[in-house]
């Protein structure tokens, strides 16, 4: 992907009109309210009213609900999310009337040149999460950052900030190359694994991304130094290594069953001691890479470990939503097996009688892709609910559904439709279940359904 930040610059200034494609989305809606605060008129489209663009309505952004070429008239420059793509009738129309457009990512590359500490947190997965704590450590050391997360934060009431300090703090998105138009100053690589493989070929050239991804870092890498996969991409360059295992330069040592207690050590000595909130060892890694992150960033570890310990999630991040006929109800964004590995191994910690995951697998050639992985490690929970895939930005073209993994799950019963893993829950759940609705589509709904109507149980 051609970086274009120079020519977009000439656009992002008081008074410029900027209209937003897919104005609604987890890094768009965020975009679309910085720019405003800048002093850009800015206007946007989205397939589909949600909170999102009625948040942006609230804030005076003018919002199309449905795509079409009349709504970009009188912008000096488009921004689209990666979903829409040259056939997207408004892209269609800028390119006829020589309307620039430009990506999403490269809006926040612009943006983020404007900070001393720009920190680009990167990885398949454990961004969300890590992005958060990173931010609490922040705003507890009141650096007054700016913040972009992909999803919402409590502590912010919102997934994004604009602060006046000199740090941004940005969740870095490998899908399209995307994070190739950032310029980071501390570049943070949490995993690698083979992913959106609707656009990579396979896991070589996710690596190459992410190897290209840290060469950007003008002043330095920090990486999963466990992680093999994250260690073959990054061979032969200089970074600063965290881990649970010996011979990283950050790690942790006294850390308790439960993963939410440990003393963290950076090159060596003592630098604070964590108390988290958060359960499982995929958590304890995120804490630690958040702690690594802000001791290169010079910040106290007291700050870190009070930052950290008022840390209890980001938004569907084994979100607890309520109880049900005595079961507990968890929602969780996993779409990758090894995030269901981690969330599953977590709730294992929690002495729960049975492990109830409703599952909606995300795009269909994700489950094609990692269909092997998904089969594994839904096997390990007691009882599956499968939804339907969702197909986000994919028409089926490789003919598989949800029935297939259940086929292959003895454990497992399949819906249609959300209603229908609604009303199986319903008539299932009994007291000491605990249920997971996980995936990243619409899956929290059959949740919050089930939660709706939670009086009737009673």
């Amino acid at each position: 992907m051609v970086n274009r930040s120079e020519e977009l610059k000439k656009y992002l200034v008081p008074g410029s009109r900027v209209h937003l494609i897919g104005i609604g989305g987890v890094s768009m809606r965020p975009l679309g309210l910085v720019l405003q605060g800048m002093g850009m008129v800015v206007s946007g489209s989205d397939m589909n009213s949600s909170v999102s663009t009625d948040e942006l309505i609230e804030k005076g952004i003018s919002v199309h609900i449905g795509h079409a070429p009349s709504n970009i008239d009188g912008a000096d420059c488009i921004i689209r999310t990666a979903a829409a793509h040259n056939d997207n009738p408004e892209v269609a129309e800028a390119r006829s009337r020589g309307i620039p457009v430009f990506e999403r990512a490269q809006a926040w590359g612009v943006i983020m040149q404007a900070y001393k500490n720009a920190v680009c947190i990167s990885g398949t997965h454990g961004k969300t999460t890590t992005t958060s704590m990173v931010t609490h450590i922040l705003m507890e050391a009141h650096a007054d950052p700016t913040v972009m997360i992909g999803g919402y934060l409590p502590l912010l009431r919102a997934g994004h900030r604009v602060g006046k300090g000199d740090t941004i703090v940005l969740e870095s998105c490998e899908y399209c190359d995307s994070f190739l138009n950032f310029f980071p100053t501390l570049a943070v690589i949490l995993n690698v694994e083979a992913d959106h493989l609707d656009y990579f070929k396979d896991l070589s050239d996710v690596q190459k991304s992410f190897r290209q991804f840290a060469m950007l870092s003008t002043g330095g890498i920090l990486a999963n130094g466990d992680e093999p996969h994250v260690k073959q991409a990054l061979r032969g360059l200089d970074y600063v290594s965290f881990g649970l295992k010996k011979g990283n330069r950050v790690t942790a040592e006294n850390i308790c069953p439960d993963w939410r207690h440990m003393d963290v050590i950076c090159d060596g000595a003592f630098y604070c001691h964590l108390d988290l909130q958060v359960l499982g060892r995929h958590n304890a890694l995120n804490a630690l890479a958040a702690a690594a992150t802000a001791w290169m960033l010079g910040v106290p570890g007291e700050a870190v470990a009070a930052g950290l310990a008022t840390f209890s999630g980001a938004e569907r991040r084994m979100q607890f939503k309520g109880k049900f006929n005595g079961a507990d109800v968890y929602d969780d964004y996993a779409h990758h097996p090894d995030e269901l590995a981690a969330t599953i191994s977590a709730v294992r910690t929690m002495d729960y009688k049975r492990l109830i995951v409703a599952f909606q697998p995300h795009t269909y050639t994700r489950t094609k892709a990692l269909f092997s992985g998904f089969v594994r490690e839904l096997k390990k929970a007691d009882l599956v609910v499968l939804a339907e895939i969702y197909a986000a930005r994919e028409r089926n073209t490789v003919g598989i559904s949800s029935k297939d993994i259940a086929a292959k799950i003895s454990d497992s019963v399949y819906c249609e439709t959300l209603p229908e893993v609604t009303e199986y829950l319903r008539k299932n759940l009994r007291e000491g279940d605990v249920v997971l609705t996980v995936g990243a589509g619409d899956i929290y709904r059959a949740g919050e359904a089930l939660l709706d109507n939670a009086d009737e149980s009673i």
